[in-house]
């Protein structure tokens, strides 16, 4: 198992903005529609799962102190997908911000988010469990 610090080429203290830029430096040397040579594509899964766990402050902390065991996500622990991310998606997600290079980032790949769940007890007698019924909720 490789550490995710050598994988990204930075030390042990790096600041999250040294991350991002060794993240981005080599995803965009490896990224499999740009670098079609074998290995690239597992070299960008490496990539970016030790981004994806050394941007993240408390994921960094539970790998630094306990390593691949304190990251790991059960038995979807591997690489993130990526589904149909193509280059252009990449390229948008890292130079969104600096200039006018990927403004798009009013655009949402998936749909909207997801707020958060809202739980409510609510006692219903026999009668209107069996045969239905209407209750007001105010939110």
């Amino acid at each position: 198992m490789a550490d995710y610090y050598e994988i990204l080429g930075v030390s042990r203290d790096a600041d999250k903005d040294e991350i991002k830029q060794a993240f981005r430096r080599l995803a965009r040397k490896y990224h499999p529609d740009v670098n079609k040579e074998s290995g690239a594509e597992e070299r960008f899964k490496e990539i970016n799962r030790a981004y994806e766990i050394l941007s993240e402050p408390e994921t960094r902390a539970r790998y630094d102190r306990f390593g691949e065991a304190g990251v790991a996500s059960g038995a979807g622990a591997g690489y993130p997908d990526f589904g149909d991310m193509g280059f252009a998606d990449i390229f948008e997600s890292f130079f969104s911000g600096f200039g006018g290079v990927g403004q798009q980032t009013g655009r949402r790949r998936g749909g909207p988010v997801r707020g958060d769940d809202l739980r409510l007890d609510l006692k219903l007698d026999f009668r209107e469990a069996v045969f239905g019924g209407e209750k007001e909720i105010r939110i």
